[in-house]
């Protein structure tokens, strides 16, 4: 896993998986940065960067609370 600061968007679906468990392909990224709801980025020039702990408050935004049934992911 890398602790660089921030990172390139071809980087963050490896970051996901590893600490979040999160399978995310570099095409939804491409797509939440065009019509938003994906995590909070950078630009240095034309490259966007995204720093770790803010792809962790996405990932923790992302992630529904803990269910029982699929009954109650409906439900609130």
């Amino acid at each position: 896993m890398t602790h660089r600061p921030r990172m390139r968007r071809t980087e963050v679906p490896a970051y996901m998986m590893e600490k979040h468990g999160i399978p995310l392909a570099v095409a939804t990224l491409n797509k939440l940065a065009s019509i938003g709801g994906g995590p909070v980025m950078q630009y240095a020039g034309r490259i966007p960067l995204y720093r770790p702990e803010d792809l962790d408050t996405w990932a923790n935004e992302y992630l529904s609370k803990p269910v029982h049934s699929t009954a109650e992911r409906h439900a609130s």
